[in-house]
């Protein structure tokens, strides 16, 4: 018996809700108890979205790992970032307050076109949005410069199908700094290679926008990454050159990318599982202040096609709030949210009991 689909109309046709129900208990012909049935809930909430469900059947082929290829020039690169933002913090006391403003700004909305375009609404499609809300969550992503949608959202389904193996990219069982930054420093383990490969991306290829921004991402994001946000503070309040580009873009742009690695390190290794105690995936409350609301990450691998990667909503989750926000603009809709029964029956099922209701 397939789990139910319940439509809510919120304010307006435009901004359904769909919610899962989990199967009621039945009792065994022979009265040996109650028979907890297992559905394929995300079958029924996103029939369309298969390739980011975990695989539990993959498992690492047996022999030694392969050599490591270092990338240097991704390490040189990375070093002089860094080094430039350690920089930038220095040069912060003496910032003009509308540069700091400028920082925070930059800073969400960069952050949003990771969590609420290339994670939630395209790596998961968890929600619909109309085409002004892309162009947006466009912009934004290419502002965050983490890869251009296409392959941001590739390699997240490899790491939610493959999670903890070595297919999945930043692979946590490799250490703290592999899952990271590490991973970014070397070549990709040849698993990763292999299954990313075998996923289905047709959605992705058929999104207009998405391979818009992956034809012209190179010079999209030298603009929009670093050009732009060091040009505004210099022109429109006269801050200084080194100000502006070692705070507004350096610093910024590197503390964007530590808050977005720290959801596949930190939360990985940090923190409760009251959902499943059989994944890696944990809850870290401050990794979800720093990534606007992504830290609820033992939940999210539980069922990635909640919306709002968190059972909590607007708790500590500033993108699940923007996309509310959108809702009620007409701009999302179809928002998938997975019902406090069904969340309750996992936490009995697989939780490691820390969760607490209330």
């Amino acid at each position: 018996m397939p789990a139910h689909l319940l439509q809510e109309e919120m304010s307006g046709s435009y901004t359904t809700t769909t919610t899962i129900t989990a199967p009621s208990s039945r009792i065994l012909p022979n009265g040996g108890g109650k028979l907890e049935k297992t559905l394929h809930l995300e079958e029924d909430i996103r029939p369309e979205m298969k390739d980011d469900i975990y695989d539990p059947s993959y498992k690492d082929k047996e022999g030694p790992r392969p050599k490591t290829v270092y990338v240097w020039r991704n390490i040189i690169l990375m070093f002089m970032l860094h080094l430039g933002a350690v920089y930038g913090v220095t040069l912060l006391p003496t910032c003009k307050f509308y540069t700091w403003l400028w920082v925070l700004f930059y800073y969400v909305v960069s952050a949003l076109g990771i969590t609420a375009g290339a994670h939630r609404l395209w790596s998961h499609r968890t929600y619909k949005a109309r085409l002004p809300l892309k162009v947006f969550l466009i912009i934004a992503n290419t502002m965050a410069f983490q890869n251009d949608v296409f392959e941001w959202a590739r390699d997240h389904r490899v790491h939610h199908k493959f999670s903890e193996t070595d297919a999945d990219p930043h692979n946590s069982r490799r250490g703290f700094f592999f899952s990271h930054v590490g991973w970014l420093l070397v070549r990709k383990h040849p698993a990763v290679r292999e299954k990313g490969a075998l996923l289905d991306l047709s959605d992705l290829k058929a999104e207009k926008l998405v391979m818009f921004q992956r034809r012209y991402y190179k010079p999209s994001i030298l603009f929009m990454c670093f050009i732009f946000p060091t040009f505004v503070p210099w022109y429109f309040w006269g801050e200084t050159y080194l100000h502006s580009l070692f705070v507004a873009t350096l610093m910024r742009y590197t503390l964007v990318l530590n808050a977005t690695w720290l959801v596949n390190s930190a939360a990985h290794l940090y923190g409760y599982r009251p959902y499943d105690k059989n994944i890696g995936p944990r809850e870290n409350l401050l990794v979800s202040l720093g990534a606007v609301g992504e830290g609820f990450h033992n939940y999210h691998h539980s069922f990635p096609y909640d919306y709002s990667t968190s059972e909590y909503r607007w708790h500590v989750n500033f993108t699940t709030f923007f996309i509310d926000c959108m809702a009620a603009l007409g701009l999302a809709y179809d928002r998938k949210k997975v019902s406090k029964a069904t969340v309750l029956a996992k936490i009995k099922r697989t939780g490691d009991g820390s969760y607490k209701s209330g």
